[in-house]
């Protein structure tokens, strides 16, 4: 069988469709003498052949006639369709030092990080586009990218064939590694990297032999948290819930894992001091892309200049140091005893891991959960309180992982969540080679070694993927429909059906992250009917405004 494909006026719209193993490419100008060359199905090259590979598509190039010969007619198929259009990446960089300027004042002062890029996408009426990307010069560097922010364009930076993702946790800025004893940590290297493999694996094993105590722990840190908070409303006070969330996860996160409450008596003991010390820590070493809460002069002076030194919080980060390095001595043994790694590696991989990629993240999301489930009103918290008080009452060991899998409102409710208010909001990776990208309506060429960052507040907003997208809807991944929709939700650098491995960049604790997530309004609503919190809310300011204002527990109203 054979089929000769011309381009019509439009040079990218007409393309071929061949699952045949073996094919026979010839390639003709109106100025050159016909060439050929064999080809695997994957191994087109444009320079060679006059075809470029788009998403397993092949596109013909400008003025080329392509003519397809097929060998195994029983595994062939052929099927002719409109193609995107290569397109000229849209937007500017501005003149040196004056554009990143401009755009740096935008972002964190004038529009703010959301608007920064709505504004932009909708000038050049595109999902694709180049900007400046934070952290800012001059005492950063030049941070000059491809903005992804549609669903088909952003999950290139999920594979890892075509970009890597090395030094790329804060785009094109790698903090000093004195921040890290030295070492480069887990989430600032690509797959590819041997270390990556061992540290992942090192993770994922403290998790498997600490799994029994995950649960016990964090009903704990809740009972306490939740009495303190009732305490506070009861004596007429709105209680911030992001500096009750601090304590809480970190109490959850060094119980489970280090197995020493951090404020227990002991020579290395970090007293109260814990989440003060670890905000610190991060707000040090992130200070460029951080927004603080300081008046906005003080915090482009303070912050967005220059990266902050180290010996800013040696003396910290010597407590957090000390106290792992005491009290983490199981955990450290696994590292050291079944992958080998120096205890001192170790030692400081764990402190990241938990503090960074686990309390921070955490401390984001429990506030977001409570603002998206308060915001749903009575008749949410009501189906809510349902699914779990039956749920619960089934086994007689109460909110066990089995009753929690067995509860489809309040697992969707925490999946929308993440899909409108994820913690780690960005993703980075460098091209490893030229490479063509694909918004819903165009095509773009990246050349190797371009930087691309994808904004998931976007990206998970994606009209051509969800209906309302803007909206809270609880029980939007329920049933079939929502089931379907589970490819498509994207939060933990990588898509949220992908399971974490050693060799590839999910969140290594992304299962762990929607199973306490879950549990979380588990033991919301198994201790309380109902709760409000005070307006204006918001969960997009720093800190964020969640305050408690009342909460109805069984049997008896407190406010």
């Amino acid at each position: 069988m054979e089929l000769i494909l011309a381009t019509t006026l439009n040079p990218f719209s007409t393309e071929t469709r061949c699952t045949a193993t073996k094919l026979k490419i010839c390639r003709s100008r109106p100025t050159a003498a016909a060439t050929s060359c064999w080809q695997g199905l994957n191994a087109f090259s444009s320079s060679k052949t006059g075809l470029w590979v788009l998403s397993g598509r092949w596109i013909a190039a400008p003025g080329c006639v392509i003519k397809c010969s097929v060998f195994s007619s029983e595994s062939s198929s052929f099927s002719t369709s409109q193609s995107a259009s290569l397109r000229e990446i849209p937007g500017s960089y501005g003149l040196p030092v004056f554009g990143p300027l401009k755009d740096r004042l935008d972002f964190f002062w004038f529009q703010g990080e959301n608007q920064f890029y709505k504004a932009r996408m909708d000038k050049y009426e595109s999902t694709v586009f180049r900007v400046n990307f934070p952290p800012f010069p001059p005492g950063f560097p030049y941070s000059r990218g491809v903005a992804l922010l549609d669903q088909k364009s952003y999950g290139v930076l999920y594979d890892t064939s075509k970009v890597q993702k090395e030094d790329m946790f804060t785009g094109s800025f790698a903090p000093s590694k004195d921040f890290t004893g030295g070492y480069r940590m887990l989430a600032a290297l690509d797959p590819s990297h041997e270390k990556h493999t061992i540290l992942k694996s090192m993770l994922f094993e403290l998790l498997k032999v600490n799994r029994t105590r995950t649960i016990f722990e964090f009903s704990k840190a809740f009972a306490e948290t939740f009495d303190a908070v009732e305490r506070q409303i009861s004596q007429g006070k709105q209680v911030d819930f992001y500096s009750s969330t601090q304590k809480f996860v970190l109490d959850f996160l060094i119980r489970t894992i280090v197995h020493r409450d951090p404020a227990k008596p002991g020579h290395a003991s970090l007293a109260n001091d814990g989440p003060s010390l670890f905000q610190t820590w991060i707000g040090v070493q992130y200070g460029g892309i951080a927004q603080s809460g300081l008046p906005h002069i003080v915090e482009e002076f303070a912050l967005h200049n220059f990266p902050l030194p180290f010996f800013l919080v040696k003396g910290m980060y010597g407590r957090i140091y000390k106290f792992f390095r005491t009290y983490a001595t199981e955990a450290i043994a696994v590292a050291s005893s079944k992958f080998g790694l120096d205890r001192e590696e170790a030692t400081h991989n764990l402190i990241f891991i938990l503090g960074v990629n686990a309390w921070l993240g955490l401390i984001r999301l429990f506030p977001a959960i409570i603002y998206h489930v308060a915001n749903g009103g009575s008749e949410l918290q009501g189906r809510l309180r349902a699914e779990v008080r039956s749920s619960a009452s089934s086994t007689r060991a109460g909110l066990t992982a089995e009753a929690i899998a067995s509860m489809p409102l309040i697992r969707s409710t925490v999946l929308e969540v993440l899909r409108l208010s994820a913690p780690a909001k960005y993703q980075y990776a460098r091209a490893k080679t030229d490479l063509i990208i694909e918004s819903h309506d165009a095509a773009y060429m990246i050349k190797k070694g371009e930087l691309l960052g994808g904004c998931l507040h976007f990206a998970s907003r994606d009209p051509a993927v969800f209906d309302d997208p803007e909206t809270f809807v609880a029980d939007r991944f329920m049933g079939e429909k929502g089931k379907k929709l589970l490819p498509n939700l994207l939060w933990s650098n990588g898509y949220n059906h992908q399971p974490a491995t050693a060799v590839n960049k999910q969140c290594g604790g992304k299962d762990l992250v929607e199973h306490i997530s879950c549990l979380f309004l588990a033991e919301l609503f198994t201790r309380y009917d109902s709760f409000q919190i005070a307006e204006p809310a918001s969960i997009y300011s720093y800190p964020p405004r969640i305050k408690f204002t009342s909460m109805q527990k069984k049997g008896r109203f407190i406010a």
